[in-house]
């Protein structure tokens, strides 16, 4: 059965819906963009490009492509005090907490860094214009299961842990729940609880109150309201669809389980006709068989009893002479 879908007003940032919405509202995308890139790196983000939901078709037609949640090219090169160049931050608000999805996780997010450095680097340019890559998950589940707040994951050097081997990718993994962390600000910690938890009543700092404050206006405004059904309407569709699949897929399946359970009944009538067939001919040849021995008795016999009236013949022959 479908899940009730939850009311606008009842969306989490942790929801896509209402994440994506406040990462590409007017006027607003930005600021609420740079308020949380500053809560994860401590640092301040000028010159940003926020994309939501930025699609990477695959190379080919058989081959699959990517749909980033929110994708953010931050150039700060452009800046006179900047300590970095270009990056790009990919932010996934992630609630994909089913085993299948977990036992894959590793291989999402090295799918997705090699779907981004596929797309950043041009023909000919030189590897040294390869982008700094951030894949970012906010998870509402832990995906390693140590109860860390924080996962940071880099390339290494499996023989020398130390060896410097920085190729600018690099993967943070956060956690709602989590309780490990001695580096971790009670400002971060209010802000994941606020990211699974979206309510006036858990936006306890100056950080958090100005994000609801943008919150309650998109959650109010009428276009992203309308917006918000429509995705309900095609979701509904789109389910009603899967569901009747599902019913012609099943109506399918029992018919061939049907056909597959009437062949296996005609086999066994073969079968069973064909094993009384082995049986009448068996007994045939049984009582064939005690027939033939009774007449090769009954020929011994005669033969025996002629043999007899020929041996008593000769006597009576022997006694006239």
């Amino acid at each position: 059965m479908q899940n009730e879908r939850k009311k606008l007003e009842e969306l989490n940032l942790l929801d896509d819906f209402l994440f994506n919405a406040m990462m590409t509202y007017p006027e607003m995308g930005e600021k609420f963009t740079r308020k949380i890139l500053k809560l994860l790196f401590n640092k301040e983000f000028r010159n940003l490009k926020v994309i939501a939901q930025k699609s990477y078709g695959g190379l080919n037609t058989d081959l699959r492509g990517a749909r980033l949640d929110v994708y953010v090219e931050s150039d700060d090169s452009a800046e006179i005090d900047a300590s970095e160049d270009v990056s790009i931050y990919d932010l996934e608000p992630d609630k994909n907490d089913k085993a299948k999805y977990i036992a894959v996780f590793p291989q999402r997010i090295r799918f997705y860094h090699a779907i981004i450095d596929s797309r950043s680097l041009k023909s000919g340019e030189d590897f040294g214009k390869l982008k700094r890559v951030y894949v970012i998950f906010i998870c509402n589940y832990d995906p390693f299961g140590y109860d860390r707040v924080k996962y940071t994951i880099r390339n290494m050097c499996v023989e020398e842990p130390e060896m410097p081997y920085d190729d600018g990718a690099q993967t943070i993994v956060l956690y709602t729940k989590g309780t490990k962390g001695d580096d971790i600000s009670e400002e971060f910690r209010q802000f994941l609880n606020y990211m699974e938890n979206t309510t006036q009543t858990n936006a306890v700092n100056d950080t958090l109150k100005d994000i609801q404050k943008m919150v309650d206006i998109v959650k109010r405004d009428g276009e992203v309201s309308l917006s918000y059904m429509k995705g309900f309407e095609r979701d509904t569709i789109m389910y009603e669809k899967g569901q009747e699949a599902e019913r012609k897929n099943t109506e399918r399946e029992r018919q061939r389980a049907d056909s597959a359970e009437k062949a296996r009944d005609e086999a066994k009538k073969e079968r069973d006709e064909a094993e009384n067939v082995r049986d009448e001919a068996e007994k045939a040849r049984m009582i064939a068989e005690e027939e033939k021995i009774e007449a090769q008795k009954k020929t011994a016999e005669a033969l025996k009893r002629v043999a007899e009236l020929e041996k008593i013949l000769q006597c009576k022959t022997a006694e006239i002479k």
